[in-house]
């Protein structure tokens, strides 16, 4: 039986770090966390940040590298999957580049036919802007000013990350903790995932 898989997509200081913790503390069997920041430090430093690559196409050299990270990744994911090894991997998917690359559609045909649950992990901005005032510096988070309280790099990932968001589930980390995501997570698996699940739709050529 393959691994399940839990995808949490959702902006930087969305909270998709700590219900990944909460799932590999609380939940039964080996979780594995491949995500965004497990994936950066395995990133050469000139290539950062890679798959977290921030909306507004503002690195197009580094564009060309992404979509082959992504697919790497994901080939991980479904790797590990198959050998019986859970998954979740915290990611913010958006195909805001200097031009469509169409990430999330081929990362979502690589998972074919391995149990997939996508889960968007929403947070108003006015939280995730007090998160990223609170961050060490040297995670080097955009934060706001007197001048200029939502940086544009910040609205966008707002904007974009959850486009078009279709999900099997949400949950918003400003009302809920992330053992209180987790748990939600978990009864939806256990009540089941309609077909077709969201990753499925995704992997729809239309939806590219």
């Amino acid at each position: 039986m393959a691994g399940q898989i839990i995808i949490l997509n959702g902006a930087p200081r969305s909270g998709k770090s700590s219900i990944a913790r909460a799932i590999q503390e609380s939940f039964d069997g080996v979780w594995l966390n491949l995500g965004v920041d497990v994936y950066e430090q395995a990133t050469p430093p000139r290539y950062r940040p890679g798959i977290g690559l921030r909306p507004g196409g503002e690195r197009p050299d580094l564009e060309a590298f992404v979509p082959g990270l992504y697919a790497a990744l994901y080939e991980s994911i479904a790797a590990h999957s198959r050998l019986e090894l859970n998954v979740v991997a915290d990611v913010g998917h958006h195909d805001a580049y200097s031009k469509p690359l169409h990430i999330l559609a081929d990362c979502a045909r690589r998972l074919a036919g391995l149990p997939v649950l996508l889960v968007g992990v929403r947070c108003p901005i006015e939280i995730i802007m007090e998160r990223r005032a609170a961050s060490a510096a040297d995670k080097g988070y955009v934060t706001g000013s007197p001048d200029d309280p939502v940086p544009l790099p910040v609205r966008l990932w707002q904007e974009e990350v959850h486009r078009p968001g279709i999900y099997d589930l949400e949950v918003d980390t400003s009302l809920l903790s992330p053992v209180q995501c987790a748990d939600a997570i978990r009864l939806r698996l256990e009540q089941g995932v309609a077909r077709p699940s969201a990753i499925e739709q995704r992997a729809q050529p239309s939806a590219g």
